[in-house]
């Protein structure tokens, strides 16, 4: 269908599309089961998620544009719901902590969707008021959102007409980029992780003395996706942590003390960065998402303030133009307390086995909602404003969540000290059980509002009915919810996590690592035990107040050099194999943004005009690279689940991990070049 824009490029108030089809919903959930998939096995992995926003809105139009009637705010909605879905993913970051603790032996289908679901409609209730102040009046840059627009108009454009042969052309949709780099991605994986004749990493270790070094890269592609839309930036600051991690705390500490008898070097230096090192991380990381807060204090009341003002406004619906049509009040209000009650169901079905009184599961079924309800309200309107300022996937949520863990736990165990709750290492049991469970709450409501008004600025710059989007967001959540409790229990099963294992016989070297469910797990542990590594905390406090004003420095200065604290600490916390990985894809793409940048000057171009398409190839290929070998990762995780065995594909032996090391290398660097030279061809291509 062939609708003309006006001047902005948006569709006009004055025309009405379809948009939330039946066709789009079935759609958008199947994109659905995909990203969120995705997304659960990668965060579980290496503790990242990706944006599903653009690789799911191509996805869309290439399936759509078979039918004439699909337009470009029907693809909005699909790219909506799907986004909404793998984003809502992010709740891994904590609540694999149960399983961690024994409290749960696996992942209870109807607890585990209902605080998925609960948590996360309640990030779309929480920051539609906030949609009018932070989007349309707002000068925020949403990133992400942008891009997604960007793309819509671009994939939904009519085909031009060729003037020599008078033949229309093919419209690009970029579905190409995407399978090319997700089947790449999805060969190497089954060969590295599958076939076993590819590793999937080296380390290399060194002693100086009694001090133990380390050097390390990964060979996961998925990494070098990340990587590439992280950007150079976070990329030093990654490196920087890395070592402050490797560089000078671990070999400081095994300087400082003998090495066991026994034990090997790989593991005695692994165990005092996972057991004390990590835990500077967890205290920088705390810094740079207070500081955050700190610094939105100001614009997250004005857009309190502002969601009062919307709901008590009297002006009729039937007045307001088709593209401020928010979702009513009255709507708004009812659906927050349904969820609410589901909440409240929830908790008490969580507590429910516990040996408490009837009056005891109450209050802490209170408190705890209470603190999900009130504290996810002000969370979710500083991430709202977070994704606008640096984009989503920028935004410290794991931050957001060490700060959530330590203030409900400090809660529950005030709460828990004056009832003789916490009186027994059951009652400590039960007391972590449920800050960690809580806290998954806060993260669901966290990552959907620092989602929500992405999505909601990309309809705004294509012409969307707001409140149509609204409910796309909420299927979203809902079909997202639906999904993770099923891949949850299954990676647990065949991978097992950090420190919990279904099974004595497993392999545990391909555990999948967990860390920010692993870190928050062990803080909240530490509080209730009063065994927290406060020394190793503090140092990483010091650190980060330390680079914030190093930071603030710079910002003042101008310029492009900023030293984002967040990222820092997650170099520190992360396993060395992923944030050495993480770090490359930042240079691949700087590498390329230089080569770019030369061109355009030698063109005679403006850099954002003459990259575009190769840009926005590159961020396509990655999501590629990203999807390609996490679905790879969980069909891995289904046949080792139905076999039974940790390596049911190995054609080769423990001989082979030599060989095996130099072969994942050379393929490593071989699909880095390929990626790079077809990034660097895109502009020829399009312009051919």
């Amino acid at each position: 269908m062939s609708v003309s824009l006006s001047p902005t490029g948006r569709i006009p108030d004055s025309v009405s599309l379809p948009e939330l089809t039946i066709r789009g919903i079935i759609l958008g959930a199947l994109i659905t089961v995909v990203f969120t998939a995705s997304n659960v096995y990668l965060g579980l992995k290496v503790g990242l998620t990706f944006s599903s926003a653009i690789p799911a809105a191509v996805i869309s139009m290439a399936v759509l544009r078979m039918f004439k009637s699909a337009n470009i705010l029907e693809n909005n909605m699909v790219q909506t719901q799907a986004s909404a879905a793998g984003t809502l993913s992010s709740i891994i970051f904590i609540l694999p902590g149960l399983v961690m603790i024994g409290y749960w032996q696996g992942f209870p289908y109807w607890q585990t969707l209902a605080i998925c679901a609960a948590g996360g409609m309640l990030g779309v209730m929480f920051t539609i008021p906030l949609r009018h102040a932070m989007v349309v009046q707002s000068d925020l840059p949403y990133p992400e959102g942008v891009a997604a627009a960007e793309i819509l108009r671009v994939g939904s454009a009519e085909p031009e007409i060729d003037a020599a042969t008078g033949k229309q052309g093919k419209a690009e949709t970029g579905i190409v980029d995407i399978m090319a780099g997700g089947i790449t991605a999805a060969v190497v994986t089954l060969a590295a992780s599958g076939f076993r004749v590819l590793s999937e990493g080296i380390n290399l270790w060194f002693a100086a003395g009694s001090a133990v070094v380390r050097i390390s890269a990964g060979f996961s592609l998925a990494l070098l996706g990340a990587g590439y839309l992280i950007g150079i930036v976070a990329g030093i600051a990654m490196l920087i942590g890395l070592l402050i991690a490797w560089g000078v705390a671990v070999p400081v500490l095994t300087s400082m003390h003998s090495m066991p008898d026994g034990v090997t070097l790989a593991k005695y230096a692994t165990g005092l960065w996972s057991k004390d090192v990590r835990f500077i991380g967890a205290g920088t990381i705390g810094v740079a998402a207070v500081w955050t807060l700190i610094t939105l204090i100001k614009p997250m009341l004005e857009g309190i303030k502002t969601s009062f003002r919307a709901l008590s406004g009297g002006k009729g619906r039937i007045d307001i133009p088709r593209t401020e049509r928010d979702m009513s009040p009255g709507w708004i209000i009812a659906i927050t307390l349904v969820l609410v009650a589901i909440l409240v169901g929830t908790f008490a079905s969580f507590l429910s086995a516990a040996p408490l009184s009837a009056g005891m599961v109450w209050g802490l079924v209170a408190y705890s909602v209470l603190f999900a309800v009130i504290f996810g309200f002000l969370i979710a309107a500083a991430c709202g404003y977070m994704a606008g300022l640096i984009g989503s996937s920028a935004s410290p949520i794991s931050g957001v969540g060490i700060v959530a863990v330590v203030l409900v736990s400090l809660l529950i165990l005030l709460v828990g000290s004056g009832d003789g709750l916490l009186a027994t290492e059951s009652g400590n049991k039960l007391g972590i059980a449920l800050a960690i469970f809580t806290t998954s709450a806060v993260i669901a409501v966290a990552t959907i509002s620092n989602d929500n008004l992405q999505d909601l600025k990309t309809g705004w710059l294509v012409g969307a009915t707001p409140w149509r989007q609204q409910v796309a967001l909420l299927i979203g959540c809902v079909v997202g919810a639906v999904v993770i409790p099923p891949v949850l229990e299954l990676l647990y099963n065949a991978y097992g996590f950090a420190g919990a294992m279904p099974r004595a016989d497993m392999d545990v070297t391909h555990a999948l690592s967990a860390p920010q469910a692993t870190l928050m797990t062990a803080i909240a542990t530490g509080i209730f035990t009063h065994q927290l590594n406060w020394d190793m905390i503090l140092i990483g406090l010091g650190l980060g107040v330390a680079l914030v004003v190093v930071d603030e420095i710079l910002r003042r200065r101008g310029g492009v050099a900023r030293l984002p604290v967040l990222a820092v600490g997650i170099g520190i916390y992360l396993p060395p194999t992923v944030a050495s990985t993480l770090v490359l894809g930042t240079l691949l793409a700087w590498i390329i943004e230089r080569i770019l940048k030369k061109r355009a000057q030698k063109a005679g171009q403006p850099y954002e005009q003459y990259a575009e398409s190769s840009n926005r190839r590159g961020v396509l290929l990655a999501s590629g690279l990203i999807v390609g070998e996490s679905l790879v990762g969980v069909l891995l995780a289904a046949i080792i689940g139905f076999t039974g065995n940790d390596s049911p594909l190995a054609l080769v032996g423990a001989s082979f991990e030599n060989t095996a090391q130099w072969l994942g290398l050379i393929v490593f660097a071989a699909v880095a070049w390929v990626f790079a030279r077809r990034v660097l061809t895109a502009r020829q291509a399009s312009n051919g």
